[in-house]
């Protein structure tokens, strides 16, 4: 066992979804809060509120800083989060005089978040195309073996002969529904954070409003009606979106394992998992698989819901631990969506003896 699995050298090969870890990389972090702290300083300079030399020394020099990550993970420690350092470093890369208006009137969590959204922007539309084909697989599986007659089971007891059919829909419109969910709570986390010390942009008046429109449309984002440092329910939403997604898989997961059982033989695998003892086998992993992520989203689904709970303006209690389960949620359902792709295309039916 290893403390991350999604990255372990070995066991990544079968949990690790490289291109969703990726987007949760220190690296890939720290380059939408660069993006963040630009398009802030180029906000400000339009609205007049800093110098335009100071925004051009700021976008000009940030994406070439190199950061002392040791500096970085010995200060969060002390602070909590990185960003204090963080900024502490593009100020000293930007020099004066222009490096003082870097984080000009913005606090941690408006960078925090605000690269989280930048990063869920590109996962979710990754996961909607893994949907998209996903669907079209099963489409297609219906279409060559739909007719093939198969027994249905309830309580996992033989009832009666049904189509295969009826079990490829049963896979499929869960996640056709959990796909028209996507857009919404796509469109939902698209937003740009921005509150400064305690969610009220004292330090930019009247030009509060005006600044964050035009970061949110230099980073792509929508500006949200008020901040919301301190209102996780889209975070929690987003969770059970990824539990949702999962539980749907494991249940054709473990559909797809019973069947292709030796003794059921419903359904065969064109290749599997190897035996160290029994080289004779075909092990279903993939469907194994989906089983699996699908029982670790739905733990790891109540703890999003713990960290709902922010007291007051903001939580370092409930934040941390939404970095702690975000990441390893999404990481699951990415590495479900392309073991599910995997194990449709791996199938066909096989037709009940009469």
């Amino acid at each position: 066992m290893t403390v991350s699995p999604f990255e372990h050298p070995f066991l990544s090969g079968l949990l690790g979804d490289a291109e969703t870890a990726a987007l949760f990389s220190a690296e890939a972090d720290i380059d939408c809060m660069i993006a963040f702290e630009s398009a802030l300083a180029e906000a400000e300079a339009a609205e007049g509120i800093i110098p335009a030399d100071a925004a051009k020394a700021i976008s000009h020099r940030l994406p070439d800083i190199e950061f002392d990550m040791d500096a970085l993970r010995a200060a969060t420690a002390r602070d909590g989060v990185v960003v204090p350092d963080l900024v502490r470093q593009m100020r000293a890369a930007v020099g004066p005089p222009h490096g003082e208006y870097v984080h000009f009137g913005a606090t941690s969590q408006d960078a925090v978040d605000t690269s989280l959204a930048l990063r869920l922007k590109l996962l979710l539309a990754t996961f909607g195309d893994r949907l998209d084909l996903l669907v079209a697989a099963l489409h297609q599986l219906d279409m060559r073996d739909g007719t093939t007659r198969v027994m249905a089971h309830t309580r996992m007891q033989a009832a009666i002969p049904v189509t295969a059919t009826r079990k490829i829909r049963s896979w499929r419109d869960p996640l056709m529904r959990e796909r028209t969910r996507l857009t919404a709570i796509a469109h939902d986390h698209a937003l740009v954070a921005f509150g400064g010390a305690a969610g009220t942009l004292d330090g930019l008046g009247s030009q509060a409003d005006a600044v964050t429109r035009r970061m949110a449309r230099r980073l792509g984002l929508r500006a949200p009606d008020k901040p919301r440092h301190s209102e996780r329910d889209g975070m929690v939403e987003l969770a059970s979106w990824f539990a949702m997604v999962t539980g749907s898989l494991g249940k054709m997961g473990q559909d797809i394992a019973i069947a292709a059982q030796s003794e059921v033989g419903e359904v065969r695998l064109a290749s599997g998992g190897g035996s160290s003892a029994m080289p004779h086998k075909v092990n279903p992993v993939d469907a194994e698989l989906l089983v699996t992520l699908a029982r670790f989203n739905a733990t790891l689904v109540a703890g999003m819901h713990q960290a709902m709970v922010h007291e007051n303006e903001r939580s370092g209690a409930a934040w941390t631990l939404e970095w702690m389960l975000l990441p390893q949620m999404a990481t699951a359902t990415g590495t479900a969506l392309n073991a599910a792709l995997r194990l449709v295309g791996n199938m066909a039916f096989v037709a009940l003896e009469e």
